[in-house]
């Protein structure tokens, strides 16, 4: 076994996590519902959802017998909601054409809807003990410093030699506890912020470490400015309902339901005409910001109430719900996040 290798596995033996609910388990469904889950968003932020998740879909194919909405509305606050959407595609396709039977090779996991390379690694490692390399963004980090590579990790050329260098390191046998323990090296100790380089397994061969470059390795994502979208929400509300809309899929919060909206800063006559009949302005609301990858959002409320009933507001795909039952709809987190303020404000 490689040193490095040899050092992780002993040092996730007394020190790495051993409670996770997804740990102790080779069923492919429960190890790749948790992969997934896990893909850009932290643990702590998982194990509800996935608790909760389980509870509703037990299995694959309760999972692919489930309505979109209700997938997606569990979902609701994870972010990236694509996962879901893809989680449900790949469910389907294993209950309907393999009969409940996920696939146990790298190759064939990558074939389902919203598994990449790393993933579909990590379900062939923990559910077949296949021996695959995984390179998230905690092992990127992990390899980037204690071999001393050079380059953001996002650059393809970096990358493809991260993925060499995570190949090399396999160990021959023992690969669940090996890949727990990169896993459990860059959550826990290899952190980008604050490093606990003192209690590393690997800290007297770490380049970085030794080098004093720990802050610098993996290089940063080069800077550029993030462009800004504006929106206006239109918050439409009568009788202690609200109004919203399932935004269409694929696109931005597909599947999810949301406020009406209009492109840019819609002047009120704009957004009576958007929603038709007698809308009457009954307040602007302060500016939301919320952050994607490759932009950030910038969504100005305005409060509506409609003094007669609008056919053009009430058109297909959108929906009238007591405050209340919105709340608990599928919805993205900022929207959440607007009606339980427009709730509390009216209770």
């Amino acid at each position: 076994m490689p040193q490095f290798a040899n050092s992780l596995v002993a040092w996730q033996r007394r020190h790495g996590r051993h409670d996770l609910p997804w740990q102790g388990t080779r069923d492919p469904y429960r190890v790749w519902l948790s992969e997934v889950m896990l893909q850009q968003t932290q643990v702590e932020s998982v194990v509800p959802y996935y608790e909760r998740f389980l509870e509703r879909f037990p299995d694959v194919g309760a999972l692919a017998r489930g309505p979109e909405e209700e997938v997606l509305r569990l979902w609701s606050g994870l972010g990236y909601y694509a996962r879901a959407r893809n989680l449900h595609r790949a469910a389907r396709l294993v209950a309907l054409e393999r009969g409940g039977r996920f696939p146990d090779s790298v190759e064939d996991l990558r074939a389902l809807p919203g598994v990449g390379r790393s993933t579909a690694a990590a379900i062939a490692a923990f559910a077949f003990g296949r021996r695959a390399a995984i390179l998230d963004g905690n092992v990127k980090r992990v390899l980037a410093r204690a071999f001393g590579i050079e380059g953001f990790p996002g650059v393809r050329a970096v990358e493809a030699r991260l993925w060499r260098l995570a190949e090399a390191q396999l160990p021959a046998r023992g690969i669940e506890r090996y890949t727990q323990a990169l896993m459990d090296l860059g959550a826990t100790l290899c952190t980008r912020a604050r490093p606990r380089c003192a209690a590393c397994p690997v800290a007297a061969r770490c380049v970085a470490r030794l080098e004093g470059r720990v802050a610098e390795l993996p290089a940063a994502r080069p800077r550029r400015a993030l462009p800004r979208k504006d929106v206006t929400w239109l918050v439409v509300l009568d009788a202690g309902r609200v109004l919203l809309e399932r935004r269409a899929a694929p696109g931005l919060w597909g599947g999810l339901w949301a406020f009406p909206e209009v492109s840019g800063k819609g002047t009120d006559a704009h957004c009576r005409r958007a929603l038709g009949g007698e809308a009457r302005l009954l307040e602007r609301l302060a500016p939301l910001e919320h952050a994607f990858t490759h932009f950030r959002l910038r969504a100005l409320p305005l409060v509506y109430a409609l003094g007669k009933r609008a056919p053009r507001a009430e058109q297909p795909g959108r929906l009238w719900l007591e405050l209340a039952e919105a709340q608990g709809a599928a919805a993205p987190a900022p929207v959440k996040r607007l009606l339980a303020q427009i709730a509390a404000r009216r209770a």
